[in-house]
């Protein structure tokens, strides 16, 4: 039995939620487990096995989608209107990934993790007023514009980000 001026210990929030999920003995497990410094060549086979694909190859593999969309779409309509409809609609996504691009392969941007993070902040940005400001304008800029085929073309190019997903490997 406990004596009556012993008082029961008292548990912070955290670590009550702690107690309650049963998390203490994850956090164990990790806190036994020694840390192991890698090797130059184990750090090489894990940089391959997770390899990146470059902002330039997927630019390159968009601008391909939207020229190859604009000869289909001028081949089927005859129309040159109608490829300068896909031509811009795949500049739209095309202009703002090269800024974007450029802009995450500086130097700076490559500097720390924090200089990185906001970096890809601000390009993202920058990324997205550019292609607002292009498909506002598009009107103005390409004469007798479809705007169903420049919006496939923007669709068709920006998939092209969902492909470079499957680029990397297993």
């Amino acid at each position: 039995m406990r004596n009556s001026a012993e008082k029961p210990k008292q548990f912070s929030k955290m670590e009550r939620n702690v107690r309650a999920h049963g998390w203490e003995d994850e956090a164990d497990k990790y806190e036994s487990t020694p840390f192991k410094r890698l090797t130059r060549e184990e750090v090489l086979s894990m940089k391959s096995q997770f390899a990146s694909v470059s902002p330039w190859r997927v630019v390159g593999v968009q601008v391909l989608v939207g020229v190859v969309f604009a000869l289909i779409a001028f081949g089927w309509s005859g129309e040159i209107s109608v490829a300068w409809s896909a031509l811009y609609g795949a500049a739209a996504v095309v202009v703002p990934g090269v800024l974007m691009a450029r802009g995450m392969t500086s130097r700076l941007s490559l500097g720390s993790p924090l200089a990185g993070a906001a970096g890809f902040v601000i390009w993202e940005l920058l990324k997205i007023v550019v292609s607002v400001v292009m498909l506002m304008l598009a009107s103005r800029v390409v004469q007798h514009l479809s705007w169903p085929v420049l919006l496939v073309a923007v669709m068709l190019c920006m998939k092209v980000y969902w492909l470079a997903l499957s680029w990397r490997g297993r």
